[in-house]
This record gives structure tokens, C-alpha cells and sequence, in this order.
């Protein structure tokens, strides 16, 4: 971790290091990710049987042991402890309440030219969700997966999740119980996502893949893309937080250290306008994390990866902010809506002070599924519109392509098409 002085002279320089810097494997998975798809589209359920025992050592002795049973989930739902169980309830219940109201309507009207125009939308019929399995196993994820993929209205939901040893999380499948998962195959890795992308005898394909995974599994989603539609290509998790020196430094550490302990690649950044802040942070991002049962990690992603960014007023934070496009931002400011109109680029943002990031991890209500690498740039987190599609409409009677018509024929005929302007034509005599 550095304290980097925006006014010093080699700041520009320090700042595209930190924002170019490379977070996501370095591990070339490419090669080895298209020989398991090869190998599962070639020998289908014999190659995933093979994979699994390699990798994960699980074996498919019997049909459980590839197939989560519905009263299992059910089970381990009833078994939770009431107050995990109302938590995750409540959980499922604001994901699904925010996500209704992200569905969009339809569009249906005619025009001046009498051509009646609009659009309509509808679900795939099959989504997949990777659900990781492992250090990594959150049921929280599924539930931001599964819940806007039902919202949508898809018929069926498939889950996929790696069981090391056999062993699986009581937790994910009593969220696959609320969220009303269809099927769960104890599968995972680039293994997992070829065959939802492309079925095997017992697992039918997929339309659309969700969920995080380890470089194996966003590589693979990477190569499938195209067969299904996938949410994105998500690396390390990230939070940028702007803070003035009012903060309580103990609370701005730890919303820094709930990245950090994702994993070691996980980056976390503070902008301040206040050295004397900034020094208390850091001392209480030390003290935090020698405390956590996940400070081994959270301490080499802050050591490796962290940075407090020290600037002459919290208006010059905003281009840094805009460069950085980050996954998760907090603005913990007394008027954060100064600073949240200046910000163009983000997965989330969290207004005041009193609002850490981890709420919308869990039961805020949206999706948790969010850009990270700097491609808030271009896309946006997880929402109802990954499970849909728009189909548009078009009707004209003669009166409106006559309107229409001719402008259509002279511009196939520019083209060089010489039937899409015939068959216009016909119709106009």
C-alpha cells in the first residue's frame, strides 16, 4: 500500500500505474480452458465425470452424487438457524422487489406515416448460474443471480456448483430453495459452463450464463460467448472510497478491508482531502486486519494492491474517480449528490456516510454482480435485462409503405440489391 500525493510531480505517472495496473490472472488458461470444452463437447458426461474426480475428487457413484435433490435444498432451508433464514429471506425479498422494477413494458404505436411500430420483450427459456464453490461459496450470489432471472420470467434455472470432496454449502442450497433453483449439478470450472453452453445426455443447455468463478470459469464463459449469452467477464473485486476527514477512520478501514479480503488480487483505494485522515486509516486498516480471520488475505491485496490518494479538495477526487471507473464507490461526504453528479463511471455507488458497500453485497436490493477492470465504463451490473431479449415489430398497410416505400427502393438500389428493391416494388403497384 502507498499514500500517494496528488500534488506531487510524479503523481500522473504513480496514478496510471495504479490504473493500469493488471489484477487478473496472469496465468495463460487459455489453451487448457478450450481442451476441457473441447473434451466435454466431444465425450459429454464421461469427460465431466473424469474432470470432476480429477479436480474437484468428487465421484459419481449414484444420480445424487450428480444431482442436487430438491428436498435437500428444502432441508437445509428448514435446518437454518431462524435468524440466518429470516436474513436470507429478507435478502431475497428486497433483490426481488428492486428487480421487478427494472422489467421493462412494451412499446406499440404508429407513426405520422401510418407504419405501426414498437417493440416487445420476453425471457430466454434456460439460464445457467455458475455458483462457486470452496472459499467462495455465497449464497448471496446466487440469490443476485437466480432472483433477477426469475423476475424475467425464465422457465428454467439450472445452477452449477463445484463440491470438493463431495462436500457442498447448506447455505447455497437453502438460497437455491428461496430463489426456486430447477436443478443443481454438483459441477464446476470451465467444465461446468461447456456443458450449459453446449448439453450433455443429462444436463440440457442453456441460453444465458451467470455468476463469478475463478480465470478457469471467466475464460470459459469468455470462449462460450457467442453459443449463450454470458453477464461479463468479471475479475478482482474493487472498492474506491472518497472520504473527507469527518469519517470515523475506523469505519472507512474497514469498508477498505471488505474487498480486500475477497482476494489477494481484490484492490481497495481511498481519495481524501485530508493527510492526517489519510494516516489514520492507514493505521486502522493494520490494526483491523490483524484481527480478521481473513487478514492473511485482506493484507496482501491491501499490501499489494491498496492506495490512499491524497488530494487538494474532494472536486479534484471526481477525474480520478471517472479514470478509475470502479467496481464499488463510496461517497462519504456530508453531500454526496455534489460528488455523485460528477461521477460518470461505476458499477455501484453509496451515498453518506452511513451506507458501507457490504449492505449492497447482501440486502440492499441491487445486484451485487458488478463491472469490475475499469469496464464500468462500457457496461453495467447484473439486472433483469441479462434474462431478456426485445423482439421489435413493424406493420405497414399499403397507404404507409407507399409513404415509406420508395425512400426503402432507392437506397437498395444505391446498395446494389436489386431484390430487396423488387420486393417493395411489387407491392407498390
Amino acid at each position: 500500500m502507498q499514500i500517494i500525493d496528488a500534488r506531487a510531480e510524479d503523481f500522473a505517472d504513480v496514478f496510471d500505474r495504479v490504473v493500469n495496473a493488471r489484477r487478473e490472472s496472469e496465468q495463460n488458461v487459455s489453451r487448457d480452458v478450450a481442451e476441457i470444452i473441447a473434451k466435454v463437447r466431444a465425450h459429454g458426461d464421461k469427460a465431466l465425470s473424469e474432470l470432476t474426480m480429477k479436480l474437484d475428487g468428487h465421484h459419481f457413484a449414484s444420480e445424487e452424487d450428480w444431482k442436487v435433490p430438491a428436498w435437500r435444498c428444502e432441508r437445509a432451508y428448514d435446518e437454518l438457524d431462524g435468524e440466518l433464514r429470516d436474513a436470507l429471506n429478507l435478502a431475497a425479498d428486497r433483490i426481488r422487489a428492486y428487480h421487478e422494477a427494472q422489467k421493462p413494458g412494451p412499446r406499440d404505436y404508429t407513426d405520422d406515416a401510418g407504419v405501426r411500430l414498437g417493440h416487445r420483450w420476453g425471457p430466454v427459456d434456460a439460464a445457467g448460474i455458475y455458483v462457486p464453490g470452496g472459499r467462495a461459496a455465497y449464497p448471496s450470489s446466487l440469490l443476485m443471480n437466480a432472483i433477477p432471472a426469475r423476475v424475467a420470467g425464465v422457465d428454467r434455472l439450472v445452477a452449477v456448483t463445484p463440491t470438493p470432496k463431495g462436500e457442498i454449502n447448506p447455505l447455497v442450497l437453502a438460497a437455491a430453495h428461496i430463489a426456486g433453483i430447477d436443478e443443481i449439478w454438483r459441477i464446476g470450472g470451465a467444465q461446468a459452463i461447456a456443458a450449459l453452453a453446449y448439453g450433455t445426455d443429462r444436463i440440457a443447455s442453456v441460453d444465458v450464463i451467470t455468476g463469478p468463478g475463478n480465470a478457469w470459469v471467466a475464460e470459459a464463459k469468455r470462449q462460450v460467448f457467442g453459443t449463450v449469452g454470458i453477464d461479463m467477464i468479471a475479475g478482482p473485486s474493487e472498492i474506491l472510497v472518497i472520504a473527507d476527514e469527518h469519517n470515523d477512520p475506523a469505519w472507512i478501514a474497514a469498508d477498505l478491508l471488505s474487498q480486500a479480503e475477497h482476494d489477494p488480487s481484490s484492490q481497495s483505494i481511498l481519495i481524501t482531502d485530508s493527510q492526517d485522515f489519510a494516516a489514520q486509516v492507514e493505521d486502522q486498516v493494520d490494526v483491523q486486519a490483524a484481527m480478521l480471520a481473513t487478514g492473511k488475505t485482506a493484507r496482501a491485496a491491501w499490501d499489494a494492491h491498496g492506495a490512499i490518494i491524497v488530494v487538494e479538495t474532494l472536486d479534484d477526487a471526481m477525474p480520478l474517480a471517472n479514470r478509475l471507473a470502479a467496481e464499488h464507490v463510496e461517497l462519504a461526504v456530508a453531500d454526496p449528490e455534489a460528488l455523485f453528479a460528477q461521477l460518470r463511471h461505476a458499477g455501484s455507488v453509496f451515498l453518506g456516510r452511513m451506507v458501507p458497500e457490504a449492505v449492497g453485497d447482501y440486502v440492499a436490493g441491487p445486484n451485487h454482480v458488478l463491472p469490475t477492470g475499469r469496464r464500468a465504463r462500457f457496461s453495467s451490473g447484473l439486472s433483469v435485462l441479462d434474462f431478456m431479449k426485445r423482439t421489435s415489430f413493424i406493420e405497414a398497410g399499403a397507404d404507409a409503405l407507399a409513404a415509406i416505400g420508395p425512400a426503402a427502393i432507392a437506397l437498395a438500389e444505391a446498395e446494389g440489391l436489386p431484390a430487396h428493391a423488387q420486393s417493395i416494388r411489387l407491392r407498390l403497384k
